[in-house]
């Protein structure tokens, strides 16, 4: 349903926010591989810090989901939606044909060139 409060990129806005937006995902690709290897050593000592700090590894743990944390916000501060943080999955919502439908941008792409329905996901992409 289209309403007046939201915002609709076009396909020229969405790939100008590209501009912001892809260095905020390899950031976040960047922590998240970060927190994926420290995981391993720090989780037992976060499972047990209960209010005690948990150490080193738990700090820098918390750091890196702190980083991460922020740079998703800043990517959803430009109207983008993150929806994979694993391969840096981002949708954009736009009008095509009197619909909503999501411009869809995957990391390592140069710009948007695929678009699929509000509920079809990343498997129902079409080329623009």
């Amino acid at each position: 349903m289209v309403t007046q409060s939201t915002h609709y990129f076009t396909l020229a806005e969405a790939n100008l926010a590209l501009e912001v937006v892809r260095p905020l995902v390899a950031k976040i690709l960047e922590y998240r591989q970060a927190i994926m290897e420290e995981q391993p050593e720090a989780w037992p000592m976060v499972s047990k810090a209960a209010g005690n700090g948990g150490g080193l590894p738990a700090s820098h743990l918390a750091f890196d989901f702190d980083r991460l944390d922020q740079a998703v916000r800043q990517v959803q501060a430009t109207g983008a939606i993150l929806k994979d943080i694993n391969t840096g999955l981002v949708d954009f919502l736009s009008i095509r044909e009197e619909r909503e439908i999501y411009l869809c941008w995957r990391y390592g792409e140069d710009q948007i060139t695929f678009w699929h329905e509000i509920d079809a996901g990343f498997s129902g992409r079409n080329p623009l």
